[in-house]
């Protein structure tokens, strides 16, 4: 062999050594900040970022227990039009197909007959029952098994026609998890390829097999302890697994990202915030570096249209929350419909629906896609319901207006950097959005004196009370659409906020991994909560028929050809509606409180309706950890009429509320160590609601305000009241006596 030859073999060795070291630093380097102007938002390199552990997942990361043989089908790498068309026998997506319209054909059951529906089957999974978890996932169906993951991040699967459990996977969360915002949850898992698809809380993408529940690979996508995390459903689509991150209370900067379906490697990552020099980054101040910390989290799981090839999703809050002053500007992409090309991450186009949000009046509903005729001309929509009331409804091609969408001038104040004008779109707000003189006679305290506002109004040192709220319009609970009648049915809350904000306060400093919403809010006490089931006509944007609760309405929806409408109680109920005129016609009470979307499929020719209801911590209702499934066939018309022993179980169930009762029967005897103890019960069944150190939550009051004895605290902590559940019988009397000393601990003087 010649010397030219030998050189150029040289060569290239080098060169692949240098790559090879190369590419070793930047796996180490993946997901750390990068300095101001030198990270591009959209990171689409197709380098195999893959850390190691990814190839080679840590055993005591994770623990698969396989109870019986797997008896269905192994799912296939399904193709666009598998999870574009409409569920029937199986339900393989998390928003039912890939247009998130929660909507099936099947009508084996419809108005009919729906009042024959009973209890098929029902599965205690043994999982998720402290306080702090929430059950909000949706679960999949495929060839006869189901998937379904917990609050707790534990995923099954179950036999669907018996629910048998067939395998149990239970990860190990990170030793000091404690940035999820608003309780544990996860709201769904992906499935395609023959794997399992979950997102975890401590920001790792899982996958699992199919058969077994073993871990094929696992990604980190993000450090929870900067405050990422993961709690919507991943989505399965053309080999790649998509996910977002949570957050926006903790001042993370989010994204959307997209992985090799095979082996976990990120193919691309667009940031929802964009850095300087970026097209967006012009509603971001120049002189600072709040971009870096700018929100714009990822509720739910994204929809994509296969023919345009955009993924479509929204965007959640500007951080800090509630405070305006050091982040002057639009605010773009936070609180904003996204559309990006599914491929490479591009952005396509936006629609923001709140500038310059200081309420925390993000859009977090799962976006929806349909086709609708309208002005005579069929038209490619999207739409979504967000916090302000309001449904928004734009062209999926170019994010422009269907029906239309003014920009009016709006209260302003220069400390805030208020927007001086806000969208308001044509057609019905599905809310109350202004506080009226016989609202408060009828709602307020005798001895009310405060300031209320309208949407929009603004608020600084004074206390502003306005609606709806950060809990009402339209929140997380899906959406669905339903072809035939043409409606778009949304759950949606009316309720009361109060707002305020010191520039003293330690709340407005940014703490990498803290809670930072930069002022105090919280519901008002004693106020009302409605819930309102709503069908909107599409070609109008107004209210075709509205059913109101008396709770606010946390599950989600689901609707069918045969004419009806699930929706989950905070009661207990899952309940059937005429989907056309909204008149109850069905209901089931379960033992917990019903906050996830019910789904339905079929097997054998028969149609079954599925939902999971296990509470939900924001919400304050009764926690359970049950699958109940139904069918024409069924044999239960009440739980009570269900045998103990009909009701399967998880073989290796976990020790319901582990957390609490390590805690017990270390009470002591002085006031300051009872008090310690009492930190990590407040955390695991308090921390949701009332915010951390008990400043203030979603759902829950500051508690530094306080002013009760100490019989009356324990009053409040057995029995609650005011929108707070009771605790007695769910933590033992030690465990409330040492709450008790921890919440006098955070009370003013």
């Amino acid at each position: 062999m010649d010397k030219q030859v030998w050189f150029v073999i040289a060569v290239v060795a080098i060169i692949t050594a240098v790559g090879f070291f190369a590419f070793q630093g930047i796996n180490d380097d993946e997901h750390a900040e990068p300095p101001a102007g030198e990270e591009t938002q959209n990171e689409n390199e197709q380098q195999d970022t893959t850390p190691e552990q990814t190839k080679n997942p840590e055993k005591e990361n994770h623990q698969s227990v396989q109870h019986t043989d797997y008896t269905g089908e192994v799912a296939p790498k399904f193709s666009a039009e598998d999870l574009a068309a409409a569920p029937t026998d199986n339900w393989i997506t998390n928003g039912g197909d890939l247009y998130n319209r929660r909507y099936s054909p099947l009508e084996q059951i419809d108005t009919s007959n729906v009042g024959d529906l009973k209890l098929e089957w029902v599965t205690s999974l043994g999982s998720g029952l402290e306080f702090k978890y929430s059950g909000e996932s949706t679960p999949l169906v495929y060839d006869g098994v189901m998937f379904n993951v917990t609050g707790a991040n534990v995923v099954q699967a179950l036999d669907a026609t018996t629910g048998e459990i067939i395998w149990e996977y239970t990860p190990q969360l990170a030793d000091g998890l404690d940035t999820a915002c608003c309780g544990w949850i996860s709201r769904g898992v992906a499935l395609g390829d023959g794997k399992v698809f979950v997102g975890l809380l401590d920001s790792r993408l899982v996958a699992l097999d199919q058969e077994t529940g073993d871990v094929v690979w696992e990604t980190p996508v993000a450090e929870w302890e900067k405050g990422y995390t993961i709690t919507s459903a991943p989505l399965y689509y053309d080999g790649k697994v998509y996910t977002g991150v949570a957050g926006g209370e903790y001042g993370i900067r989010g994204f959307l990202a997209a992985y090799d379906s095979n082996i976990g490697r990120e193919v691309w990552r667009t940031y929802t915030i964009p850095a300087p020099g970026e097209p967006g980054s012009e509603t971001w101040p120049d002189d600072n570096n709040s971009w870096l910390t700018g929100g714009g989290p990822i509720w739910q799981t994204p929809a994509v249209d296969p023919e345009l090839n955009m993924i479509y999703f929204s965007t959640g809050n500007a951080s800090p929350d509630l405070d305006g002053s050091n982040r002057e500007g639009d605010n773009l992409y936070a609180n904003s419909m996204l559309a990006l090309d599914a491929d490479t991450g591009e952005y396509q186009w936006h629609f923001q629906q709140v500038h310059h949000d200081i309420w925390d009046l993000d859009p977090a509903n799962p976006v929806t896609l349909f086709d609708v005729e309208i002005d005579g001309e069929l038209r490619n929509a999207i739409a979504e319901t967000g916090k302000t009331g309001w449904v928004y409804i734009l062209d999926r091609t170019n994010g422009e207006p269907l029906i239309g969408i003014e920009e009016r001038p709006v209260p302003q104040d220069e400390r805030q950097k208020t927007s001086p004008t806000q969208p308001y779109p044509i057609g019905d707000a599905l809310v109350p959005q202004s506080i009226t003189e016989e609202d408060i006679e009828r709602d307020f305290p005798d001895d009310f004196d405060g300031k209320v506002g309208d949407l929009f109004t603004p608020f600084w040192d004074e206390p502003l009370t306005i609606t709806p709220s950060p809990q009402g319009g339209g929140n997380w609970p899906p959406s669905a659409y339903n072809p035939d009648t043409e409606l778009y049915y949304v759950q949606v809350n009316s309720n009361y906020f109060a707002y305020a904000h010191n520039e003293d306060d330690e709340a407005n400093i940014f703490d990498e991994g803290k809670e930072w919403i930069g002022s105090i809010w919280q519901p008002m006490e004693g106020g009302p909560q409605h819930g309102l089931i709503t069908a909107v006509d599409v070609k109008t944007n107004t209210i075709a028929w509205q059913e109101e609760w008396e709770t606010i309405a946390f599950s989600g929806l689901l609707t069918t050809k045969g004419n009806l409408l699930f929706a989950g109680h905070n009661d207990g109920r899952l309940i059937a509606y005429n989907a056309t005129t909204g008149e109850e016609i069905w209901d089931f009470m379960t033992d917990a409180g019903v906050n996830a979307p019910a789904m339905t499929y079929s097997v054998d020719g028969k149609q079954y309706i599925s939902v999971f209801a296990a509470g939900n911590s924001l919400a304050g209702t009764t926690h359970g950890d049950k699958i109940y499934t139904f069918s024409l066939e069924g044999e239960y018309t009440s739980l009570e009429d269900v045998p103990e022993d009909a009701i399967n179980t998880s073989p290796t169930a976990e020790e319901q509320d582990t957390d609490n009762q390590e805690s017990e029967g270390q009470t002591g005897t002085d006031g300051g160590e009872v008090a310690a103890q009492g930190i990590k019960i407040y955390e695991n069944n308090c921390l949701s609601c009332h915010g951390a150190n008990g400043v203030g939550g979603h759902n829950g009051p500051n508690l530094e305000n306080l002013e009760m004895t100490d019989e009356e605290l324990i009053e409040q902590i057995k029995h609650g009241g005011g929108g707070m559940p009771p605790f007695e019988g769910v933590l033992s009397e030690e465990q409330i006596e040492a709450v008790k000393e921890y919440l006098k601990t955070l009370m003013k003087e």
